[in-house]
């Protein structure tokens, strides 16, 4: 499955190469109830077609409007909606919210393909415009950045899509698969059985061949990955484990009672498993919403890989934030 992001800038290439003339439109800035977050962005061609999202709905009639009549901006600039009551019942912003969005119109398909090569390649890339000119420069970031203005510059960061491995091709496996493409996670399933796996109907999932060890260890688990064990066969979900909990996943968890946890626990430092690394295990799994089914489960794991990445989100736009004050602080007193 593709990222929104990649599709966004997959057809704003194509477009520009068919001699159509492109705006990629980011959200920078919200407050209040605003429906999307800032880095959601889109792409608006000449003609009104437009693919991604920066609002749910409401703004994008507006922005389709203004590329039809030739009304946004010639090189980049900053639009803002919602600021009036009047203004956010207008373009059905919810009460009290308001946004603000970096309009770039977009001169060749090089200030692009970088970002779209970084994505498909799993590296972070951070994206940096000077706000009135085409100047466009590339560096390296730091997860969880946010988008954001600084210094006469919009910065837009890109990192990894969100995936997920699943160890266990079962109701539950095929549950997780299913619903987290919903939620745009890249899905990877790994079961060395071959009579389960015969089995498996869910599509656009990525078959990962061989042991699970060996799975983890050659998809380089990163800090956007999550590494879920629901075989509930120790022999499978602990040699997942072992590596998952070495890595860089930002979730491992798996399947089982608070007792098998425990024996869980006792079996992985019998194999030199530290207690730090131990504690990155999440099990039993899931948050502990009372969940019986498969399908309740598969809900509450979902819930609680959501919950941990934006407590992540949270964490790490709270450094930037203070990094920003001491940059500019630093200005100030230089």
């Amino acid at each position: 499955m593709y990222m929104p992001e990649q599709e966004v800038l997959e057809h704003a290439i194509g477009w520009l190469q068919a001699g159509h003339q492109v705006h990629l439109c980011t959200v920078v800035k919200t407050w209040g109830s605003s429906p999307r977050l800032p880095g959601a962005m889109l792409a608006v061609r000449d003609d009104g077609q437009l693919l991604g999202s920066v609002s749910g709905g409401c703004i994008e009639d507006e922005l389709i409007a203004r590329a039809r009549s030739h009304r946004l901006p010639p090189v980049n600039g900053l639009l803002e909606y919602g600021v009036s009551r009047d203004e956010a019942q207008h373009y059905g912003i919810p009460c009290g919210g308001q946004l603000q969005i970096f309009v770039e119109h977009v001169s060749s398909v090089h200030v692009l393909q970088p970002v779209l090569d970084s994505l498909q390649q799993r590296r972070l890339l951070r994206r940096s415009v000077r706000i009135g000119s085409n100047e466009v420069i590339w560096g390296d970031a730091m997860p969880g950045a946010i988008a954001c203005l600084e210094n006469g510059w919009f910065h837009h960061y890109f990192g990894p899509q969100w995936r997920l491995l699943i160890i266990g091709a079962n109701q539950l496996g095929a549950m997780l698969a299913s619903m987290a493409q919903a939620l745009e996670f890249n899905v990877l399933l790994c079961d060395p059985r071959e009579e389960i796996r015969a089995q498996w109907q869910v599509e656009g999932v990525q078959w990962c061949a061989g042991m699970p060890d060996d799975v983890v260890l050659d998809i380089a688990a990163d800090g956007y990955t999550a590494i879920v064990a629901v075989t509930h066969d120790p022999r499978l979900d602990d040699m997942a484990l072992l590596e998952a909990l070495r890595s860089e996943a930002f979730y491992v968890g798996a399947l089982g009672s608070r007792l098998n946890q425990e024996k869980r626990r006792e079996r992985l430092r019998m194999f030199e498993l530290g207690d730090e690394e131990i504690s990155r295990l999440h099990g039993p799994v899931g948050l502990q919403i009372g969940s019986r089914t498969p399908a309740e489960i598969a809900v509450a794991i979902l819930a609680e890989i959501i919950q941990i990445r934006s407590q992540q989100r949270a964490a790490a736009l709270k450094s930037q934030s203070i990094a920003s004050a001491l940059s500019a602080g630093s200005v100030c007193t230089s």
